[in-house]
């Protein structure tokens, strides 16, 4: 099998298990949206009150544990980190805010445009023009340092608090939160998420699937590996909608689920995305797979991207159907000003060194 064939394959999963999870509950064109499910946990533990997006996502969950246990199989484990860890923190805090004014990640802009939501075009449009500008740095020179060799369970975090977050979802102690209307109260079963969200986790690990590294490398190097799966994604995510939720596509810009027609914040929340996302050299399913498999800086990333979606919620930053808040619009255009400067000062301070 040729890899553009296979990696459609790894793609077509994914996208074939959007739209079964939407089907069986999740909120409408998010079958999975990791900005979203990072906010609905930070919800549930209480960072955040706001009642209609609390929830422990067993799809997270299960990201993290596929991804763990077949790089464990495999042999990819490798507990690393310490590479500009705070610079990260605040990369992945600034990259959830875009994403919440935008109303969903980068995956979640795929799976949305695959149902007929047309302001997931804009968005994708503000994501390369993020991408774009992130690669000049690249250009430049610019990098958070090499990674070093990390005590073995610096990289068991991330799957231990996978499996603490699904003994709350059993249990349901009285300290966590569940939204009773609202995104965080559609929810498909516990057992299907939890399979499902593996299966994801594995396929991702193996793939490399990176939203953000497919289209750096069509920019940089005119490679298009990682297409072949952002299309397979795409294509069968649009087939299966179709098939299982023909009633819910919806071809256009109004009325659509979780989403806004401000094109202007769509386009800007995702520039901020595209731009921390090649800083950080992943989107947020990437940052999940890496650190799931070992990576410290991935998950002080993921770390950061929960608490700025907690931030976000807590003082008016993220956009609603109803609109983008004004919070919002002044947070997407300070993240852009913060993250710029960020990256300006590393390339000035890596040709310092260099020259």
């Amino acid at each position: 099998m040729n890899d553009k064939r296979k990696m459609f394959i790894y793609g077509g999963i994914i996208g074939l298990i959007g739209a079964i999870l939407m089907k069986f509950g999740n909120p409408g064109n998010m079958g999975i949206c990791v900005a979203c499910f990072y906010r609905d946990i930070a919800g549930a533990l209480g960072l955040h009150r706001a009642e209609i997006v609390q929830y422990i996502r067993p799809e997270i969950i299960g990201f993290i544990l596929g991804a763990f246990i077949i790089s464990i199989a495999k042999g990819d484990f490798k507990s690393r980190g310490g590479s500009s860890p705070l610079i990260r923190f605040f990369l992945g805090f600034f990259l959830v805010i875009g994403a919440l004014v935008f109303l969903g990640c980068p995956l979640r802009m795929i799976l949305r445009l695959a149902n007929g939501d047309l302001n997931a075009l804009i968005g994708l449009l503000g994501y390369l023009v993020g991408i774009f500008i992130g690669i000049q740095f690249l250009k430049k020179g610019y990098t958070l340092g090499k990674s070093v060799k990390q005590p073995k369970f610096s990289g068991y975090i991330m799957p231990i608090v996978a499996v603490t977050l699904l003994i709350f979802l059993i249990v349901k102690p009285d300290f966590i939160f569940f939204s009773e209307e609202g995104p965080g109260s559609m929810r498909a079963p516990i057992v299907l998420s939890l399979v499902l969200g593996m299966i994801v986790g594995i396929v991702l690990q193996r793939s490399r699937i990176c939203t953000a590294g497919a289209f750096r490398d069509i920019m940089l190097i005119k490679d298009y590996h990682f297409f072949w799966g952002i299309l397979g994604i795409f294509v069968v995510n649009l087939i299966a909608n179709l098939i299982l939720n023909f009633d819910s596509f919806n071809l256009g810009f109004e009325n659509q689920p979780v989403a806004h027609p401000i094109h202007l914040w769509n386009f800007m929340g995702m520039v901020l995305t595209g731009i921390c996302s090649i800083l950080l050299g992943g989107c947020p399913v990437r940052q999940t797979i890496l650190a799931s498999e070992g990576d410290a800086d991935a998950g002080i990333t993921v770390l950061g991207i929960t608490i700025g979606a907690a931030f976000a919620h807590n003082f008016g930053l993220a956009s609603s159907p109803k609109g983008v808040t004004s919070n919002g619009k002044v947070s997407v255009i300070i993240g852009i000003i913060v993250v710029l400067m960020i990256a300006y000062s590393v390339v000035k301070e890596s040709n310092q060194v260099n020259s």
